[in-house]
């Protein structure tokens, strides 16, 4: 992988319908999105990590942190358009979607995610973690099932694989004689060039605007995307109630 420029790319929009102005908010005396950035930049693995932006406010903040800044437009639609912006403004042969309200991500959830590219045959990459059992009915865990080389047959908010033995009057999860194997997708992409061109380029598909999930697209395309494990889950910050989990996530690691 040492031949190859990869270049990480964090989408920060400034308004959030759920959490107002999140990637700026403070946590544990530190801006969200620049806890993203340290954790990328701690990975060694990337040649330059910078954040996309449609914020003067944004980039203000980031610049007196000594982070680089993209400045993108404000009719990006979703945060892979963005992506798809600073690869205009940043060559590489490899781009990584951060996505910037994951605050206890850590450098250690990069390696397994890029060297899926050492594999000529994958074009996007992404990572996927066991699902903790209390998120398997949860619409808001993403859910994935993958072939037996990695590469994803669907993404659902649903509850798949279906154990058809929960119909019968049993608790296959709670007893733990049921299915075991579900992974909830976490929301980080690696692609190269030409599939992140390609997919930014598509329509929205019919898959896509059912789940409200973009990666979708990729599968109805006939993009292949690959799936490594992950080393752990991270926190996903949507609500005030993430916000103080996340805090206590990062405090506990400054602690230690």
């Amino acid at each position: 992988m040492s031949t190859i420029r990869i270049a990480g790319v964090i989408p920060a929009r400034l308004s959030s319908t759920r959490l107002s102005r999140k990637v700026l908010r403070l946590i544990a005396g530190r801006p969200m999105v620049e806890w993203v950035w340290r954790a990328a930049m701690a990975s060694g693995m990337m040649d330059s990590v910078v954040v996309a932006t449609d914020s003067d406010e944004v980039a203000g903040v980031c610049r007196e942190r000594g982070i680089p800044v993209a400045m993108t437009s404000a009719a990006c639609p979703s945060g892979s358009d963005r992506v798809r912006e600073v690869a205009r403004q940043i060559e590489a042969e490899i781009y990584v979607n951060i996505q910037g309200d994951e605050p206890t991500l850590t450098a250690e959830f990069f390696p397994p995610l890029l060297a899926l590219f050492d594999r000529p045959e994958v074009e996007v990459a992404t990572l996927a973690v066991r699902c903790p059992p209390e998120e398997i009915a949860d619409p808001n865990a993403v859910k994935v099932v993958t072939a037996l080389d990695g590469r994803a047959l669907y993404f659902s908010r649903a509850t798949i694989p279906f154990d058809r033995d929960m119909g019968r009057g049993r608790d296959p999860v709670g007893d733990g004689s049921g299915f075991t194997g579900y992974r909830k997708h976490l929301g980080i992409y690696a692609y190269r060039k030409a599939a992140l061109e390609r997919f930014a380029a598509l329509p929205p598909s019919p898959l896509e605007l059912a789940e409200r999930l973009e990666q979708l697209r990729l599968l109805e395309n006939g993009i292949a995307l690959y799936v490594a494990e992950a080393p752990g889950d991270t926190i996903g910050v949507d609500t005030e109630t993430d916000l103080l989990r996340a805090e206590a996530v990062l405090m506990g690691r400054a602690a230690q």
